[in-house]
């Protein structure tokens, strides 16, 4: 019989027979995906503990991930798992462990908010009943990934990353965007197919590392938003030094345009119509616009040197948009006409079953319509898919987001004031785009968007 303390004393040669055998078996390993697997441990749990450590260090490994790095390339969903998600469930162990000092907050957006995430929940029941399992585990992983955004809006305040750390890595993601389009690389996971007809050739517009162009032209707008909020305030509230502001507004303006994207462009004019009205009766707004001016001419001439085929396509797009708004709306809008014409006919035929939904993201995958529709429209794709209730949570989200964004931009507190007039000139924006775009389903920038509100309201 071994004694207590005999095996007190063999422990420390056990634990060097198994490290011993993990070392050996990393080095036998057949092929470098064996080795990396087997070698994952050694990174994955320091990594963990490190974390874990203090309650706000998963936010910073979440943003840095969900920005800088591209989908895993692997066939699960549309365009296979991400990283940032280990850090979001990091983040749900985080979250326990600081349990105390939990404040569920429900004035302003935050009921809205969870408002929304209970129907969205609710609405997977329909999405079984009218498409079947499958597209209810669809729908439910979509919920899931929404409730990422609530979750960091709730999160407790404390030690959060630093505005001016957001910028440069949001700035470094939409380098790479611009980089990836001159080079064409190929996608390292799956992206939606959008496409640029040039007479050089077919170029895939610019998606970054997202998994599609509309999703990087929305994530552009709100930082060239966050630029022209600080250029109206003095060089002490601004949290990026002017310089930094300048370069990374040219890089953010290039990365827009090079998505193709008409919606978040005009995401950006709204915003700035906003921005003029909030400091109407401040001089500085005439500077702001001016600086605005020049340097948005100057990215222009630079991108034109560098793309000119595409900076005089995309002008062409754009005129055309206005000129035939109103004689050619179908093919100004690209096809929506036709979708939101099916969407609003079946709308008329079953009245009674609008008012429950189909499911929430099951439009795309279900033959339920007839044929799967892609709405590109956030208002018409929540009313069909989670019914009257819905569509009016929707709404009432975009009010408690305005009227708390307008009260926060008059706060005394420079910082609150900064993010409340960035939310509310972005979110302007943001409701006038959801009428061409599905804004919501963007997981992987929605969750800043919504921190910053967090920052401004809380």
């Amino acid at each position: 019989m071994i004694s207590a303390a005999d095996r007190t004393r063999r422990r420390p040669y056990w634990a060097g027979a198994a490290f011993g055998a993990w070392a050996a078996a990393i080095a036998l390993a057949p092929a470098l995906p064996v080795k990396l697997a087997l070698s994952a441990p050694a990174v994955a749990i320091p990594l963990v503990w490190w974390t874990l450590q203090l309650p706000h260090r998963w936010l910073t490994l979440f943003f840095a991930t969900a920005l800088l790095l591209p989908p895993l390339p692997v066939s699960v969903g549309d365009s296979g798992p991400h990283l940032c998600l280990v850090f979001a469930a990091l983040g749900i162990v985080a979250g326990a462990i600081s349990i105390r000092e939990w404040r569920i907050d429900l004035t302003g957006p935050g009921a809205p908010l969870a408002a929304l995430l209970v129907v969205l929940l609710a609405s997977v029941a329909m999405a079984a009943f009218t498409s079947g399992i499958a597209a209810a585990g669809g729908s439910l992983a979509r919920v899931a990934l929404f409730a990422i955004s609530v979750y960091i809006y709730f999160y407790p305040p404390g030690e959060a990353p630093r505005l001016r750390w957001l910028f440069y890595v949001a700035a470094g993601s939409a380098l790479f965007a611009c980089i990836d389009f001159y080079y064409q690389f190929p996608a390292p996971a799956g992206y939606g197919p959008q496409f640029v007809w040039l007479d050089s050739g077919v170029y895939r517009r610019a998606q970054g590392l997202f998994y599609e162009a509309s999703t990087l032209g929305n994530f552009c707008a709100f930082f060239l938003v966050m630029i022209a909020v600080a250029l109206t305030r003095p060089s002490a509230e601004s949290p990026v030094p002017r310089k930094a502001l300048a370069a990374g507004g040219a890089v953010f303006l290039a990365a827009l345009v090079l998505s193709y994207s008409r919606a978040s462009l005009i995401n950006v004019m709204v915003a700035l119509a906003v921005l003029a009205w909030v400091n109407r009766k401040r001089f500085r707004i005439a500077r702001t616009l001016a600086a605005l001016a020049i340097g948005g001419g100057g990215g222009a001439v630079l991108l034109w040197r560098v793309f000119p085929a595409f900076v005089e396509t995309y002008w062409l797009r754009l005129s055309a948009s206005a000129e035939f708004l109103f004689s050619g709306t179908e093919g100004v809008l690209s096809g929506r006409v036709a979708s939101w014409r099916t969407l609003t006919g079946w709308i008329s035929q079953h009245p009674w079953q609008t008012l429950a939904g189909i499911g929430y993201k099951t439009l795309p995958y279900t033959d339920y319509l007839g044929a799967p529709v892609v709405a590109d429209n956030m208002y018409l794709s929540l009313l069909v898919e989670t019914g009257v209730v819905g569509l009016l949570t929707l709404l009432w989200l975009n009010v408690a987001v305005l009227g708390a964004s307008a009260r926060a931009s008059r706060s005394a507190d420079p910082r609150r004031a900064f993010c409340g007039t960035w939310m509310l000139c972005f979110w302007a924006g943001e409701v006038v785009q959801m009428a061409s775009g599905d804004i919501l389903t963007y997981w992987r920038v929605l969750p800043v968007y919504l921190w910053v509100l967090a920052m401004a309201v809380r």
